[in-house]
Formats: structure tokens, C-alpha cells, sequence
């Protein structure tokens, strides 16, 4: 478990909840919804970025800020009388794959002020009992680290089988009731779930075609990425740690970052009671395993003495492909490699690049060139 949610960045008026929830995992917390006040949606204004998308209202982040402090009065004026409301979400779709497109939410500032006040009170409730092998969205935390903990794992012996795992459209299959019961588990305050709820039952506009879908988190919102590890935490981590690691015969390792996971097993028959498990457990959370996805892939260490340069299988994570290799002093070392897909992906964004700024002078090109190839290099 963390620490982070208690940390020096927490501010002030949430100390004593921070306090609290580290020193009671087990505990409901009542009273929330009066922390989301003035200063406390100040401090999610600045979390907002500078260039932030708008929303269906057109205005910017600039012009919000131009009279902020009443902006603000007035909003926290309409949360305190239940007449704030979220208004729709706009919808745009950006290049995923080749012929695919991945739907992003776009919320208004106001909204996006609310998400992310929401969400620093939620940070507080939840860090301290979050596991873990959750990397996602957390403080002090990153996909490099994610991935240094897979790599261990491996180099310490502990993985021979990895089940590799895909939750078909997480965030659009999340079920909201289930979502607001564990919620309760943890934050019993009314006023305070009712204002998650807004921010949850919410239209969705896309291009001129407005529906209001009773299921899931609008991928963009900043409030989607708590709520999907809040959900995930009880339908996946603890349900594993607490109830299927006491069955199994060798050592498992659970490593995830948001929606994305890799089950690491020292046993084989483990590895394959575990996915049958799996594919039930997350039906139960009206999620669905993709079947393409999903699979088991062998990845015990070879031998010193195996001839040739593979091991024996690979799988993906985090947008990189993991495999065994031989070092340079003959011994088997694991190698990250970047997914074909997303190098495929990479080399299609650097060639429209190219194109759409040769009218500039070679200079400027060169260096904008170095920063994208040192980016990817990173």
C-alpha cells in the first residue's frame, strides 16, 4: 500500500481525512463533500493544463481564469445548492490503429474544475488501501516503474508463465451501480456521491448525435482514471490478492496500469486455473475479456546453455514487447523492444510530420526531429 496519499502535496483542509485514511483502511468516511470548496477547486483549476481542450461551450482555460475567484464563488455557490450540473461531454476520436480510432471526452473547464477536485479528495480516500501492483494514474508512480517490477520479477525466477490481458472498452463497460456501491464502502456522504454522480450521468455529444449511455466513464474525463483503478481495485486486485493467491501452488505476480495488467505465475497449472477464473470473475463486473487479446504465453528463463538468441515466447505491455535475449557475456538477460504496432503508428506520425513542415527552414526541422526521435527514444 502507499503512503502517497498523505503526502506534503496534500493540501491542508484535507490533512486530517489523509490522516485518517491512512490510519483506518477499513474505514467510511463521512462529511466530504464540504472539502470541495473555493480553495480546493483552486487547486484543480492549476491542475488543468494550458493548452487544455475546450469544451461544447468554447471557452478556454485562459478565459476562465479571467475572473477566476468569482467564477468560482458562483460555481461553489450552485454545488453547495444542488443546482450545478455537468454539461455534455464532446466527443472526438483520434487515430488508434490502422483503420481504428480510440473516442476521448472532452468536458468544459468548469466540469473539468469539479473532476478534478473530485478526484484530489478521492486521491486522499484511496492511496493509502489501494495495492500495490497498481501503477496507473498515482502519484510517484509511472509505466517505467510498472515495468521494472515485470522485469524483476522475471530476472528473480518468479514468472515462467504470463497471462497477458485485455478488458474489452473498460472504461465504457463500467457499471455505474456496481461503481457507486464500492464508492460507499469508503466515502458514506451523500452530497459528496451525488456530485460524482454528475460528473458520471452525463450526454455525450458527438458531431451532431446526442446520447446519454447509462454505462461507463467518459474516456478523457479526469475523474474516468480514479474511478476505473477505484473499480478495478476491488473487481481484480484484491479479489486476487486476498482470495485467489491463497489457492494457488507457486508465486504470482499481478502488475497493472490502469485497464492494462500482466499475471505473472511461477506454475503453469496456476497460470491456467487462474484465466478460466478470470474470464468469470470479470463478467461479474459486466467486463469482458478480449478474446484475441488474452492468452498465455510461456516465458520461463532458458538455460545458459540453449543454443541460439530467442527465448521461448513474448508478450506485450505498456506498448512495448517483452522477450528474453542473450547479453553481451552469453547469459539471458529480458529485452524491451516497442511494440510493431506503435512503431508502425510512429513512423506514420514522423512521415505526415515531415511533409506538413518541409515549407520550413531545414534548421527548424532538424530540431524538431531530434526532440520526436529523442521523445520515442525515451
Amino acid at each position: 500500500m502507499s503512503d502517497a496519499g498523505t503526502s506534503a502535496n496534500v493540501l491542508p483542509g484535507l490533512l486530517k481525512v489523509a490522516e485518517r485514511a491512512k490510519r483506518e483502511p477499513e474505514a467510511r468516511m463521512l462529511a466530504l463533500a464540504h472539502h470541495v470548496d473555493e480553495v480546493l477547486m483552486t487547486a484543480a483549476y492549476r491542475r488543468i493544463r494550458k493548452d487544455a481542450a475546450v469544451g461544447v461551450d468554447g471557452v478556454t482555460k485562459e478565459q476562465y481564469g479571467e475572473h477566476l475567484e468569482e467564477n468560482l464563488r458562483v460555481l461553489h455557490k450552485r454545488m453547495r445548492e444542488g443546482r450545478y450540473r455537468h454539461q455534455p461531454i464532446r466527443r472526438v476520436h483520434i487515430p488508434k490503429a490502422p483503420g481504428k480510432t480510440r473516442p476521448i471526452g472532452i468536458s468544459t473547464i468548469e466540469d473539468k474544475i469539479v473532476q478534478n477536485a473530485l478526484t484530489m479528495v478521492l486521491e486522499v480516500l484511496y492511496e493509502p488501501v489501494f495495492l500495490d501492483c497498481s501503477y496507473g494514474f498515482r502519484p510517484g508512480r509511472s509505466a517505467h516503474d510498472a515495468l521494472r517490477t515485470v522485469n524483476a520479477a522475471c530476472m528473480r525466477g518468479e514468472v515462467n508463465w504470463v497471462l497477458e490481458a485485455d478488458i474489452e472498452s473498460f472504461f465504457d463497460s463500467i457499471d455505474r451501480k456496481k461503481l457507486m456501491e464500492m464508492l460507499r464502502q469508503r466515502a458514506n456522504d451523500e452530497s459528496f456521491l451525488r456530485l460524482v454522480g454528475k460528473c458520471l450521468h452525463v450526454g455525450v455529444l458527438d458531431g451532431e448525435d446526442y446520447t446519454e449511455p447509462d454505462v461507463g466513464t467518459a474516456q478523457g474525463s479526469t475523474l474516468s482514471p480514479m474511478l476505473g483503478n477505484i473499480y478495478l481495485h476491488h473487481a481484480l486486485d484484491v479479489w486476487l490478492d486476498r482470495e485467489v493467491r491463497p489457492q494457488l501452488r507457486g508465486k504470482a505476480c499481478l502488475v497493472r496500469y490502469a485497464d492494462d495488467l500482466v499475471i505473472g505465475f511461477e506454475r503453469r497449472e496456476d497460470a491456467e486455473k487462474v484465466m478460466a477464473m478470470l474470464q468469470q470473475r470479470m463478467a461479474e463486473y459486466g467486463l469482458r475479456l478480449h478474446p484475441e487479446k488474452t492468452r498465455l504465453v510461456p516465458f520461463e528463463r532458458p538455460p545458459r546453455q540453449q543454443d541460439g538468441g530467442k527465448g521461448p515466447g513474448t508478450f506485450d505491455f505498456l506498448g512495448f514487447t517483452l522477450l528474453w535475449r542473450r547479453t553481451r557475456n552469453g547469459n539471458w538477460g529480458q529485452n524491451f523492444r516497442t511494440r510493431k504496432a506503435r512503431f508502425q503508428r510512429a513512423k506514420v506520425a514522423l512521415n505526415d510530420f515531415c511533409r506538413s513542415h518541409r515549407h520550413e527552414p531545414v534548421k527548424e526541422q532538424h530540431a524538431s526531429l531530434c526532440r520526436r526521435i529523442s521523445g520515442h527514444i525515451n
